[in-house]
């Protein structure tokens, strides 16, 4: 019993900070953010349900008023969509792919010139007579 008398308000002043570090600095009232941190850190016990009932604008949930983002956040919000369904994204694959497809194209004519000219060496230095060779050999 004697644990709850700390353990209440130290989970109260440690939901009302976290509240107060993600809550905007448009969002505060009365006092700049600083100062509310600073009074939920010195003043434990009062300051967080000083912080819950006066510090932060929130919003009726009946009729929906309060205040709401400003017109920079709205503005600059933009909705989430996964990637399957994201037409930038898709594009960005095909892209891709085909841009691995080209590279592949070349390293295989790359490696065939070289087969060609491997081949095209090793006749000159045997005098043209190799296991491909369709010239019967001179004796």
């Amino acid at each position: 019993m004697r644990a709850l008398l700390f353990i209440v308000p130290l989970a109260l002043t440690i939901y009302a900070f976290i509240d107060c570090l993600n809550t905007s600095e448009e969002d505060t009232k009365h006092l700049p953010k600083i100062a509310w941190v600073f009074i939920l850190l010195l003043f434990w016990i009062v300051g967080p349900v000083v912080w819950l009932v006066a510090g932060k604008a929130r919003r009726n949930a009946a009729t929906g008023t309060g205040t709401g983002p400003s017109s920079w956040q709205r503005g600059r919000r933009q909705q989430w969509v996964a990637p399957d369904d994201n037409p930038d994204f898709l594009k960005s694959l095909k892209a891709d792919k085909e841009a691995r497809k080209a590279e592949a194209e070349a390293e295989a004519e790359s490696r065939k010139a070289e087969k060609a000219e491997d081949e095209e060496e090793l006749k000159r230095r045997n005098g043209g007579s190799g296991p491909d060779d369709k010239t019967p050999p001179t004796s």
